[in-house]
């Protein structure tokens, strides 16, 4: 399996996700051509991709989907309150499929078990993908970790969690009452400690990758967001420690393989 954060942010989130001849993009919010010129610089042809997953229905992971459905053909898997939801944001996309929360399918060589994740959208959902005796948790918005968020990502061989905000920054910060009342609500967004606490539990052996993504560009920096996460692992004391990557709305991961 090898996947890649093309970007993660309040203006835009994608990932791509690749096992065998299955190629699969979770969440399109950027333009369509900047999704494209984000896949090219893999090596990699949007006409190539099998399906698009969609976590929920906000712009920001979904404004390029309905285009790169047209364009090449793609289905658009989301559950059926998302589909609802994102209404014309997606135009007339190509085909759609839909899935259930709680129940996992199979698309190509991947299987995926959508999980109901706290964050204030319809239907919202984190993804475990697995593939040949692989694992990839992908969980970028969420207010809160549930106790099935941690039974779904635990075991993962390489996770993809947001690291939203530093709560001093967004205390401080430009955003009003109750803007900042939503990013810090058990239906908002992840602060840099929780997920450091979050991914402590997680920790096992073979947990070989996180990227940390969905980094708030107002009130969050790489910096606070590595520090908060490596310092909370370097306490537990365990070892070998996971590789960890930071996603940011310009500059996504490297494409990371796992075998």
């Amino acid at each position: 399996m090898r996947f890649c954060v093309l970007g993660g942010g309040s203006k835009g989130n994608a990932t791509y996700v690749e096992a065998g001849e299955t190629r699969l993009l979770i969440d399109a919010g950027f333009s369509g051509r900047e999704i494209e010129t984000r896949l090219a610089a893999l090596g990699v042809a949007a006409a190539s991709l099998s399906a698009i997953l969609l976590s929920h229905e906000h712009c920001d992971h979904i404004r390029g989907a309905g285009v790169l459905s047209r364009r090449y053909r793609l289905p658009l898997l989301a559950n059926r309150a998302t589909l609802a939801a994102a209404g014309p944001g997606l135009g007339n996309p190509a085909a759609v499929g839909e899935f259930t929360t709680g129940t996992a399918f199979v698309c190509g060589e991947v299987q995926i078990h959508p999980f109901a994740v706290s964050h204030d959208a319809a239907e919202p959902v984190g993804f475990l993908l697995q593939a040949g005796g692989i694992s990839l948790g992908h969980c970028t918005d969420l207010g809160m970790v549930s106790r099935l968020t941690r039974h779904r990502l635990s075991g993962c061989n390489a996770l993809v969690l947001e690291c939203n905000h530093d709560p001093e920054m967004l205390m401080n910060g430009p955003y009003p009452p109750a803007l900042k009342q939503r990013v810090r609500s058990r239906h908002g967004h992840l602060a840099n400690q929780d997920a450091a606490a979050f991914l402590c539990e997680l920790l096992h052996r073979e947990l070989r990758h996180v990227v940390l993504s969905h980094l708030s560009e107002t009130n969050n920096t790489p910096a606070l967001a590595e520090q908060a996460v490596r310092a909370a692992l370097t306490a537990t004391g365990a070892g070998p420690l996971p590789q960890i990557t930071i996603a940011c709305q310009h500059l996504g991961s490297a494409l990371l393989h796992l075998r």
